[in-house]
């Protein structure tokens, strides 16, 4: 058996298992006094704790750099301890012996489903001491090679952290960009309005530019209710169905949508065809929240109809994009959702979404705001297929380097020849 065999050992065997235990709550506090506290994995993050309550009187103490561990539901969930942290019933603190930490956080990130599953058992979802140092780990016994396995892995997880962060400046970005662009707007110069600078007048929706108006919904598009089912028909029109989902999920209809296939007859093929440029929002809903989401139609699909539950707007005196980007703001959204009408499902008429009142800036601006949005968008889109492909790497790297599958031992010896010559 030679320096790099792998070894199946328990847990608590080749690591320090600590279960948490709560202190009485006449030691906690909300200002810094003692040590933080963790009952549970509701203030874990994407990899370090920040805990709300402080603790003068601690039980079990979950040291610096030890991975913390939810043993209540959900089951499995990890965080590295960035400090020391009293920790409650919820939790475990496990710090390697005999092997390396690094290696062992990778192994409890691969492994949550597994602690999962173990915990389904039970009516209460949770493991207990035994269960976690009787588990068994499959290693390699070489603390070199669990080193580069680690390595491996964080490389990939710092992408993922950086890139995560790139996505969450450009949605800090969006948010303070719709709050201006859509109450000054921008003017001649391309440059975002002022007060100071501009003229501006009180409006049913708040201050406005001097330029711009307020209108109803219906005086600038086509509204159509559709009544299309997921019904097929064989003496029908064979068509692609625009859903619920595909507008509540989305801000974008485009073509690389999985749509499903429907039929309509021919006076709803004239009336409910989507088109490039078309906005398309959600009539009905279970929660009020939901109400007037809307998605604008990026894409010219052949053959796509709008379903059933939404609301098909056609835009005649306002560019499409711009119509999407201002029924996301919250005080016109909040329009729609203080007259959705229903008990168990609430809805929107037509004269609800006819008398809707939006502001109109003139069409060159409407498509400058547009563009700039749709340019952060792009972005964020690059970001987010990028963020996707890392996870799939990164799930993959696991499968094949935390099994055995694949060995990084060529890779150490040749990082150890180097070091020799």
């Amino acid at each position: 058996m030679n320096d790099y065999h792998w070894e199946k050992r328990k847990i608590g065997e080749i690591a320090q298992v600590i279960m948490g235990q709560s202190p009485d709550s006449k030691y906690y506090s909300n200002d810094e006094i003692g040590l933080p506290f963790l009952q549970g994995c509701a203030e874990f993050n994407n990899r370090f704790p920040k805990a709300k309550l402080y603790c003068s009187q601690p039980k079990k103490v979950g040291e610096k750099g030890s991975i913390l561990f939810s043993v209540r539901a959900p089951v499995g969930k990890i965080n590295i301890a960035d400090r020391d942290y009293i920790i409650g019933r919820g939790l475990a603190a496990i710090k390697g012996i005999k092997i390396i930490q690094d290696f062992l956080e990778q192994y409890f990130l691969f492994s949550e489903e597994k602690f999962r599953k173990l915990s389904q058992g039970s009516t209460f979802e949770s493991i207990n001491s035994e269960d976690l140092s009787e588990s068994e780990i499959f290693y390699p016994v070489n603390k070199k090679e669990q080193s580069l396995i680690a390595e491996i892995l964080s490389t990939v997880d710092r992408a993922i952290e950086q890139t995560g962060a790139v996505i969450a400046k450009l949605q800090r970005i969006k948010a303070g960009l719709m709050q201006d662009l859509l109450t000054r707007g921008i003017d001649e110069q391309g440059n975002i309005r002022s007060e100071k600078t501009h003229r501006f007048k009180d409006s049913p929706l708040g201050r406005i530019p001097v330029e711009w108006e307020v209108v109803e919904l219906q005086n600038v598009v086509k509204i159509l209710l559709s009544n299309v089912d997921k019904k097929i028909y064989e003496h029908e029109n064979s068509v692609l169905l625009c859903n619920y989902l595909e507008v509540y999920q989305n801000d974008y209809i485009h073509s690389r949508l999985n749509f499903s296939r429907g039929s309509v007859n021919e006076n709803e093929l004239r009336k409910f065809t989507v088109e490039k440029g078309d906005v398309i929002i959600t009539k009905d809903s279970e929660t009020f929240e939901d109400i007037a989401k809307p998605a604008y139609v990026k894409d010219n699909i052949d053959n796509l109809i709008c379903g059933y539950h939404l609301a098909l707007l056609k835009p005649k005196k306002i560019n499409g994009l711009f119509l999407a980007i201002i029924l996301n703001k919250p005080e016109i959204n909040m329009h729609f959702r203080k007259l959705a009408n229903g008990i168990t499902r609430y809805g929107l008429t037509l004269e609800t979404i006819k008398t809707a009142k939006i502001f109109l800036p003139k069409i060159s601006e409407q498509k400058q705001i547009s563009n700039i949005f749709l340019n952060i968008d792009l972005r964020m889109d690059e970001e987010k297929a990028k963020l996707r492909k890392l996870h799939m790497l990164k799930t993959a790297l696991m499968q094949d380097l935390l099994t055995g599958r694949v060995r990084v031992t060529g890779l150490l010896k040749r990082r150890q020849a180097e070091v020799v010559g």
